[in-house]
């Protein structure tokens, strides 16, 4: 074992153990919260935890948490003491996410003493139960009446900053008797106007945030000291679970008094979204103050005094309902909503927009720059900001490739992630291209799909300077990437796609303009264009169609014959010797020793040892004893045991080809004889009742060869081909060590050697 090896055991062990310890230390310090008894605050303000029952998609289950509720009680004169009709009015604040009870704290002393104000943690909130399975603020809805019936009381005005707006529109919409008016403050509401405008592309950001703050909550050992400095995963969880879209049609049917508070210089949520709100609740208050999205925190004194007169005016009947708004507002409020209204994206999320498309590059980047100039076809980014953005990630990704490739080297083809994209013979032909045409193929790539990756990873593993390096791929994206964006832009213009709500249309239209770019792209060379001919004449001609068009009516098949004949192991008596008749999973290696003891003549075989801790020697050796037992020289073949359809079988020439492949397999591997010449399928049947068989077919494979003219590269002899152009991938990675290589005249070329149908022949 190595000691980097070694090193990275060591570090992997502490780590889990540290984990687990973290663990441990978190859930000893943060027990599920229980019901408690009422405690005083001062200040006429009690506390408790109260019972509740558990909410899961509107419906109240059986389990039960706890919602910790602060209440401020009135503080009466002895006129009113005496006055046992007189019930004073219960305001209830609701905070926002991420957030607490104590954040409206300073809104709660400043309102009216004689007023009952209750402040609830909302649940998986401060000391609220953090275990309910349903943040949503539908669900949040119902936690708050339940608190009202454990403090019996009846109609409250509820007041609802940022999140907790959505809690009290809800209120209204399941318990209206419960709500005497509503008070949005700083608050969410109709989805069109919430950060990307569209509830899917919402849920995977707050998707995303979720997973980001699970991760560091649960991977990352930290002993309780990340909980309260993340606010727990509260704030991703309550936006995740919550479904801003029918909010709009709650503000459409609201019917009581209501006000409407927000800052102008909000960049949470737009003051355009307050415009919306006030325009779809006709008889509501418009309030617009110069603060920013926290003016809860900031002007508590001035917000209770525009609030405290609001429930005034409602509690003594003077609020404005729907039936008494003035006709040009209900007029107003009854036109539908204009997508073309939905402001530009601005402040804070104007970044993170940024961000998000700058790491979508990381995956597709042409779609990422067809993807923002559709939102600036929106009217969501402006062009500079979409195209900056793009031109970041792109400019960063293609800076991680070459460092990759300049300080990870070959190795780093072999493990994920970058196995997963490029193959190490793509970017072995992408060097030999380099060391031939320099730094313009990096400039070149850019405008040739399928070539970036690769030629930035060879620049990278050749020493490239990095200096030229960036300045060629840079002034590439200068000049590609503002001309896609805006190409994106004109034609989400001319197509009016400015509806943000049809999200399937401006996907339709993003993959058509991916697909007309791509196509562009390659016709404008003629390796492009004969790589478009291959693709055409694999979907026309049946010899190239995928598996999985011909298995599923075999699979079909031999289900109907096992349902038919009562026996799911039917299949397997096809070849009776074999454990699963050859279907699937079978060790070549135990059939083959089953022909040879049979008598029949086969290549000589044998398994390979796994591989030792401390390299490969030790299978190179058997290698060497096998040649040596059996009178043979390289070349030889080496297999999988268990593999179909010609996977990583390859034929072995020297010594330095059989540790290439034994350092790349990670599975069980046999040495087997190399016999040349013509290769044979024979299919051979015999009917269970009979003593002799016969053949049905026999198949032979032609290992296909080009001709050379002494003048075109095997590449430009593949491609003009036929046949060959159809399969080109498969035979320019084949060929990757000779694709430059220019044959004489007459020459014959053969690109494969290994006598299966999907790796050539």
């Amino acid at each position: 074992m190595t000691r980097r090896v070694l090193r990275g055991r060591v570090l992997l062990v502490a780590w889990l153990l540290a984990l687990a310890a973290s663990h441990v230390v978190r859930r000893t310090g943060h027990e599920e919260r229980q019901p408690s008894d009422w405690i005083a605050l001062g200040d006429r303000v009690q506390a408790a935890q109260l019972d509740v029952t558990l909410v899961d998609d509107g419906r109240r289950l059986a389990e039960h948490g706890v919602v910790s509720v602060s209440v401020r009680e009135p503080a009466l004169d002895a006129a009113n003491a005496s006055d046992t009709d007189a019930q004073p009015p219960v305001v209830v604040l609701l905070h926002g996410s991420p957030g607490r009870k104590q954040h409206m704290a300073a809104l709660a002393r400043a309102l009216p003493a004689a007023w009952r104000v209750v402040s609830p943690d909302l649940m998986g909130f401060g000391d609220s139960s953090a275990l309910a399975p349903d943040y949503s603020v539908r669900a949040q809805a119902d936690y708050v009446v339940q608190v009202l019936d454990a403090l019996g009381t009846g109609r409250a005005h509820v007041v609802g900053f940022s999140l907790g707006g959505g809690v009290a529109l809800r209120m209204w919409e399941r318990f209206p008797e419960r709500v005497a008016s509503i008070t949005l403050l700083s608050s969410i509401g109709v989805q069109e106007l919430e950060l990307l405008g569209d509830y899917r592309l919402n849920r995977v950001l707050h998707g995303t945030q979720l997973a980001l703050m699970t991760a560091a909550l649960e991977l990352v050992p930290h002993f309780g000291a990340l909980d309260e400095r993340l606010g727990g995963k509260g704030y991703p969880r309550s936006f995740y679970d919550t479904d801003q879209r029918p909010l709009r049609g709650i503000l459409e049917r609201y019917d009581g008094p209501m006000l409407v508070v927000h800052g102008e210089r909000d960049f949470l949520v737009p003051v355009e979204a307050a415009a919306e709100h006030a325009r779809l609740v006709p008889q509501s208050e418009l309030v617009l103050r110069p603060e920013g999205h926290f003016l809860v925190f900031q002007q508590a004194p001035e917000l209770a005094a525009t609030i405290g007169a609001f429930i005034a005016r409602a509690e003594r009947g003077a609020g404005v309902t729907r039936g008494e708004a003035d006709p040009a507002r209900s007029a107003a409020a009854a036109r539908p909503f204009d997508p073309r209204d939905v402001p530009p994206i601005e402040g804070f999320f104007l970044v993170v927009v940024m961000l998000l498309l700058a790491v979508a590059t990381f995956v597709s980047e042409d779609l990422t720059c067809i993807g923002a100039g559709l939102m600036v076809a929106q009217g969501r980014l402006s062009f500079v900001a979409a195209t900056a953005a793009c031109i970041l990630g792109i400019f960063v990704g293609d800076l991680l490739l070459f460092l990759a490739g300049r300080y990870l080297g070959r190795p780093a083809l072999q493990r994920a992630p970058l196995n997963w994209f490029v193959s190490a013979e793509r970017v072995d032909r992408s060097a030999r291209w380099f060391q031939s045409k320099g730094l313009s193929l990096v400039f070149l790539s850019r405008f040739l799909p399928g070539t970036r990756l690769p030629t930035y990873v060879a620049a990278g593993m050749l020493g490239t300077s990095l200096l030229a390096f960036s300045a060629c791929f840079l002034a590439a994206a200068l000049l590609w990437t503002p001309l896609l964006v805006w190409f994106a832009m004109l034609t989400g213009q001319g197509a009016q796609a400015v509806d943000g709500t049809s999200l399937l249309g401006l996907g339709l239209l993003a993959i058509g303009l991916l697909l007309v770019v791509r196509i562009g792209l390659l016709s404008a060379t003629h390796r492009g264009r004969r790589m478009l001919a291959g693709r055409w004449g694999r979907l026309t001609r049946w010899e190239f169609w995928p598996p999985w068009v011909f298995y599923p009516p075999v699979l079909a098949w031999v289900a109907w014959l096992a349902l038919r004949h009562r026996s799911p192991a039917l299949v397997s008596v096809v070849n009776p010797a074999i454990p699963t008749g050859g279907l699937v999973g079978e060790s070549k290696g135990e059939i083959l020793a089953g022909l040879a003891a049979a008598g029949e003549r086969v290549a000589s075989t044998a398994a390979l040892p796994p591989p030792a801790p401390g390299g490969r020697d030790a299978q190179v050796a058997a290698v060497e004893s096998f040649l040596s037992r059996h009178g043979l020289a390289f070349p030889v073949v080496l297999k999988p045991d268990v593999g179909e359809r010609g996977a990583h079988v390859a034929v072995i020439r020297d010594e330095t080809q059989l540790r290439a492949y034994l350092d790349a397999s990670n599975w069980p591997t046999l040495v087997q004889e190399y016999v040349p010449g013509v290769e044979y399928g024979v299919f051979y049947v015999r009917e269970p009742d009979a003593e002799q068989g016969r053949i049905i077919s026999v198949t032979e494979k032609r290992m296909p060869a080009v001709t050379g003219d002494g003048t075109r590269t095997l590449e430009q002899l593949i491609l003009d081909d036929e046949r060959a152009v159809c399969m080109a991938s498969t035979y320019l990675e084949a060929n990757t060590t000779r694709l430059l290589d220019v044959p004489a005249p007459g020459e014959p070329v053969q690109l494969v050697e290994l006598g299966t149908h999907c790796r050539g022949a």
